[in-house]
């Protein structure tokens, strides 16, 4: 079976997945990028069973192109928006970017991906936008992102709190979770493709997202959406 996923969930979607394996004796093919290029190349009619994106906009669309099943689509986490910066000082946080201290600032590009959409509308909410314009980095997606900061090509990237705990830097460097009042929630939302070749896996699989995985899904980063009366979790 063969899962499209945001560039965000990449790493958290492996261990899901090698979960459902064990269970249902299912292998799964995973292909990662940006919500936005991977709903392109579903238009275009690449051949996936199920896509896992990071906002609600592209499944949305894909059942309104007839790509999709609606009634399959349902938000699987609510990830997080985090400014990390690899050097411990200064701190990551909005003094620091009011303080525009620093040559670069890395996130995913807002036209494809949907953390580079809620990072610039934190940049806008805090009247930052047009200062910093000219030290903007983009990245493809938000994994792109992570990396300019890692390799020092920026000073601090707004990435995902799933991204850092996957790559063991959330105690390392220094980052500021981004109060979710600054920016649209992101609700990532799952959804099955009409051209599926196996159905009924690819109809588990959701199934196994929607339920068994979702105490795993808090672990590795994310909020839970309210569905099932669970409370929201908190990052680490």
């Amino acid at each position: 079976m063969r899962v499209a996923v945001a560039a965000d969930f990449y790493k958290p979607l492996e261990t899901i997945a090698n979960a459902f394996s064990r269970q249902s004796g299912i292998q799964v093919v995973i292909s990662a990028g940006s919500s936005g290029g991977l709903y392109a190349q579903i238009a275009n009619g690449a051949p996936y069973d199920v896509f896992l994106s990071a906002n609600a906009r592209y499944p949305r669309q894909l059942v309104a192109a007839g790509l999709a099943a609606g009634p399959s689509r349902f938000t699987y986490a609510q990830g997080v928006l985090v400014l990390w910066g690899a050097q411990p000082a200064p701190a990551a946080g909005p003094g620091t970017l009011r303080g525009a201290t620093f040559a670069h600032l890395a996130l995913a590009n807002p036209h494809f991906a949907p953390y580079g959409q809620a990072a610039q509308e934190v940049l806008t909410r805090l009247g930052l936008l047009e200062q910093l314009h000219s030290r903007l980095v983009f990245g493809e997606d938000v994994g792109q992102a992570l990396q300019f900061a890692i390799s020092g090509g920026a000073q601090y990237a707004f990435v995902s709190s799933a991204q850092l705990l996957a790559a063991g830097l959330w105690q390392r460097g220094s980052h500021w979770v981004v109060p979710v009042s600054l920016y649209t929630p992101i609700n990532q939302q799952a959804v099955l493709l009409v051209h599926a070749r196996d159905v009924r896996a690819a109809r588990g699989f959701l199934r196994f997202l929607r339920g068994p995985a979702r105490p795993l899904i808090a672990r590795l980063g994310y909020r839970l959406p309210a569905e099932t009366g669970e409370r929201s979790q908190s990052v680490p």
